[in-house]
């Protein structure tokens, strides 16, 4: 017996495809797609072999509701429905729920997405995190600078990916910025205190709530940094030792979190900060996979490939063999500056250079046109079995390559 899923992906980009085609080749598994993109966008190896309803809005639970609806008409009772797009989370969950598919709940789904909340999860379980405050009105917003004093951090209720998030250092700044956003009881934003320190990620596969493996990154430098100046071309590293006793507190705290949020089975990706004086905090957590190429440095690292493991969990709630971890993994990321597109690149001399450690390019092409996210325009992926041999890789790329716009 096959069982249907149906795969929620509002635009087909590479990283919708990476989790898409594995579980399009899944013995005894029959995939539909439900999207917001014109069905021609799709390759048509995917036309000709899953079945695709596609809605006006992706985020509207009713639409979605009715396309599974229109699905199961014609493929009997899904099995699973799945997204790996935070945004849409809530919306794929409300749908789960009505359609009686087994998954992670509405209540735990709001849990991963409204941040407050989050944060209260983490109080009560004694997950370490910063300060923090839902705003409703500008008074709610003073009264917290009084107690915490700056700097803060301000972002949206169900933000992601570092998205209107913003450091914020004055009287002045927050007014600005509470009048742009024009908090309300129904549309809140979320102040926390500003920690300060070493900005990490922590990557783990559960299933049905047991937390059974992790991985975890640090970034060069944080990734709030990184928006504020479009500059900088940063690094991620994934250590070899992810295991080593300095991790032991990440690996208690961020399964901690987990739990306290209700997490499920799936991949997700937590942010954490070790602070100055060698303490922790759990910034949050993504109830997704992680962006910014970290499934790939995933892969690197074990020699395997995380997108089958991911499909295979996600449907028979099952955890395949995970090859033993063998190298440490980076990614620096090619970012230029000033212009709508790219003219050239420089000093790629430095592929050459380092050989065998480097695993996967994107180099931006001429004429690309400038990337709308932190991302930048291409990454250089490279692996070695000794940390900091890719640490002093990583800042070579970046010292070097240099991304011409105009």
């Amino acid at each position: 017996m096959s069982h249907l899923v149906i795969f929620v992906v509002p635009f087909y980009k590479q990283s919708a495809a990476e989790f898409l085609l594995p579980m399009m080749g899944m013995d005894g598994v029959r995939t539909a797609i439900i999207t917001q993109d014109p069905i021609y966008h799709f390759p048509a190896r995917v036309q000709e072999k899953v079945p695709m309803v596609r809605v006006d809005e992706i985020t509207d639970a009713g639409a979605l509701l009715t396309a599974a609806h229109q699905i199961q008409k014609h493929f009997g009772k899904a099995h699973r429905i799945l997204a790996i797009n935070e945004q849409i989370q809530l919306p794929v969950a409300h749908a789960r729920q009505s359609l009686e598919i087994d998954g992670m709940s509405v209540e735990t789904i709001k849990n991963f997405r409204d941040k407050a909340l989050m944060k209260e999860r983490f109080r009560e379980a004694g997950v370490p995190c910063a300060r923090h405050v839902a705003v409703h009105d500008k008074q709610t917003a003073r009264k917290f600078v009084e107690e915490v004093g700056f700097p803060l951090c301000l972002k949206p209720i169900d933000g992601a990916a570092a998205q209107a998030t913003f450091k914020v250092d004055s009287p002045e700044t927050l007014e600005e910025i509470l009048h742009a956003s024009s908090p309300t009881a129904e549309r809140p934003v979320q102040l926390e205190e500003f920690v300060t320190g070493e900005e990490s990620s922590f990557e783990t596969l559960s299933v049905n709530g047991e937390h059974r493996w992790h991985s975890l990154t640090h970034y060069d430098p944080t990734p709030l940094n990184v928006v504020a100046n479009p500059w900088i071309q940063w690094r991620v590293l994934s250590p070899v030792d992810t295991d080593a006793p300095r991790y032991d507190d990440i690996r208690e705290a961020g399964c901690k979190a987990l739990t306290c949020l209700g997490m499920d089975t799936g991949l997700t990706h937590m942010e954490w900060f070790r602070r100055d004086d060698g303490s922790l905090a759990v910034n949050e957590v993504a109830a997704r996979p992680p962006g910014a190429q970290i499934t790939t440095l995933m892969n690197r690292s074990h020699d395997m490939d995380i997108f089958q493991i991911w499909a295979h969990m996600m449907v028979y709630d099952e955890l395949l063999p995970i090859p033993e971890r063998k190298y440490a993994t980076g990614a620096a990321y090619l970012r230029g500056l000033g212009g709508a597109r790219v003219n050239g690149v420089h000093g790629l001399e430095v592929l050459k250079e380092l050989g065998e450690m480097v695993t996967d390019v994107e180099i931006p092409h001429v004429g690309q046109p400038a990337s709308n996210t932190y991302e930048g325009e291409g990454y250089i992926v490279v692996r070695h079995p000794e940390t900091e041999r890719v640490k002093e890789a990583l800042h070579l790329i970046t010292d070097r390559v240099r991304v011409e716009m105009i």
